[in-house]
């Protein structure tokens, strides 16, 4: 669970919905996230309702090695351009 019991509720920031349902972050937020102008931000709807905001950039950091554990000591990446190689051969060959 992304939220932790422990997070003071005076780091709470009030927003307003604006126009076409915008929101702006305040700049004490953006700067603390290092988030800049045309940032990807994903936003989830949690089961309780809550809304999750979090950065593209991290996302994609979190889940590079996910899968290392199961492939041991494979390369996936080689087993892939080996499986596209194979099949450029089966398509190029005459029939």
């Amino acid at each position: 669970m992304w939220y932790d019991l422990s997070m003071a509720h005076d780091h709470a920031y009030p927003l307003q919905l604006g126009d076409r349902g915008r929101l702006v972050l305040p700049a004490e937020i953006r700067k603390r996230l290092n988030l800049n102008q045309g940032d990807l931000l994903l936003l989830s709807v949690e089961s309780d309702g809550s809304l999750r905001l979090a950065n593209a950039r991290q996302a994609v950091r979190e889940t590079r090695g996910l899968y290392r554990a199961r492939a041991r000591h494979r390369s996936l990446s080689d087993e892939l351009i080996a499986e596209r190689r194979a099949e450029a051969r089966r398509e190029s060959s005459p029939r």
